[in-house]
């Protein structure tokens, strides 16, 4: 059992695809361990064959029309009327329409992507760095994961057995509280690069153009997530309807989304979803392997074996997730790291709600730093700038969340408040 990590490492380490990676390492695994390999690809359709997990397709797709159907740029707009008067006022932007987006996509590269390809020129324009400029959309992106909808709060619910429409009411306080953050980080770095507002004072009139244009755009987040604190329908069930919801706002009252531009968006919907439901499968089989081997066990005993002491075990688990992030895509690190980490949170009285929002957290961080860094790579492809330079200016939106991530850590009502509340 220990060949099959070693195996994946050295994969990870020399650059192999992941889904490869994990796949060749479980084949040896099963060849030494002598388990027919026909089992492979049932443990494969076994790991993908949920109805929870339709819910990620459904929310890529929404993600998507909202982007094609122009419901993304009225909300940039409506973002940049709130805080564009402000020292950095298109960064602010940027995260703030991050979060907005973030009510629907429960993608962080579809956000970093929508958002971007709208408001990197912009900014390039305005005076910002190419490298700064992809580095604060990357970290908007980012909040993807955290806000309602999110996909991979999906696969922790699906993994752990945890309510996913209790996850996505835990995620709404952190998500803002990360927000926040990282526009503050932004007016301190625009005041650094003495960069102007672009525009001189808050326009009343402007915001409400904005407000009244971007409403239908607007009432996509509220439906889904309305839905869900209501008990309408369930977290499926709710990208079933986003889905719905933002093609006909995009088809036929914002009229963007044309018959030309539909095959746009559900291909790359496809395409990623696709990469997504392989990973989960391939991980599936290797989560697999690891129980009847027992080393979720094994490894439970080393953690506890180090330290009995609850907050340092805490503080080390989180650096073994944040450095998994950054070599481990994210599908693969919940599949291969849940089963491992979550039962020792809990043994140690840490709430499920709160363990799910903290791991994602880490691997929402992950998604910011290379090798596998997705947010970086797409901000940093449409802004036509190197991996390493992003990585550099992306140094103090990193330190601002993981500083978030310890007070969601050590803070239990920042996740628990909310779900108690609501019922």
């Amino acid at each position: 059992m220990w060949l099959l990590l070693i195996v994946l490492i050295i994969l990870i380490l020399i650059s192999f695809p992941i889904v490869l990676a994990i796949g060749a390492s479980t084949t040896i695994s099963f060849l030494i361990s002598h388990l027919p390999l026909y089992m492979i690809p049932q443990k494969m359709f076994d790991g993908i064959n949920s109805y929870v997990l339709l819910a990620v397709p459904l929310f890529m797709l929404a993600g998507n029309f909202m982007d094609q159907g122009g419901l993304s740029k009225r909300i940039v707009r409506l973002s940049e009327a709130i805080v564009g008067h402000f020292r950095g006022g298109l960064a602010m932007t940027a995260i703030l329409a991050s979060m907005f987006f973030a009510g629907v996509s429960g993608s962080a590269a579809a956000d970093t992507a929508a958002i971007g390809s709208i408001l990197i020129p912009s900014m390039k324009k305005n005076g910002y760095p190419k490298d700064l400029s992809a580095s604060i959309i990357a970290a908007g992106g980012s909040i993807g994961v955290i806000i309602p909808p999110s996909i991979p709060m999906i696969i922790f619910g699906f993994i752990s057995d945890v309510s996913i429409g209790k996850l996505f009411i835990a995620g709404i306080l952190p998500g803002i509280l990360i927000g926040l953050s990282l526009i503050i980080v932004t007016l301190f770095t625009a005041k650094k690069l003495n960069i102007n507002p672009t525009k001189e004072k808050f326009d009343f009139k402007e915001f409400k153009s904005a407000l009244k244009d971007s409403i239908w755009a607007l009432g996509a987040p509220i439906i889904i997530i309305g839905g869900i604190l209501g008990g309408v329908f369930t977290a499926t069930e709710s990208a079933a309807v986003a889905v719905v919801y933002s093609f006909l706002v995009g088809k036929f009252i914002y009229k963007e989304l044309t018959w030309e531009n539909f095959p746009k968006a559900t291909l790359s919907s496809i395409v990623t979803s696709a990469v997504i439901l392989i990973i989960i499968s391939v991980a599936s089989v290797f989560a697999w392997f690891l129980s009847i081997k027992n080393i979720q066990m094994q490894l439970t005993h080393f953690f506890l074996t180090i330290t009995h002491d609850k907050i340092l075990l805490v503080i080390l688990i989180n650096i073994f997730l944040l450095i998994m992030g950054t070599f481990v895509e994210t599908a693969a690190s919940l599949i291969l790291f849940v089963p491992v980490v979550a039962p020792i949170l809990n043994s140690i009285g840490i709430d499920p709600l709160t363990s799910g929002v903290m791991i994602v957290t880490n691997l929402a961080i992950g998604m910011l730093t290379p090798p596998l860094g997705i947010c970086l790579i797409v901000s940093g492809s449409i802004a036509d700038s190197k991996i390493i330079e992003v990585s550099k200016a992306i140094m103090p939106f990193l330190i601002a969340m993981i500083i978030d991530l310890f007070i969601i850590t050590f803070f239990s009502p920042l996740t628990t408040y909310l779900p108690k509340f609501v019922g």
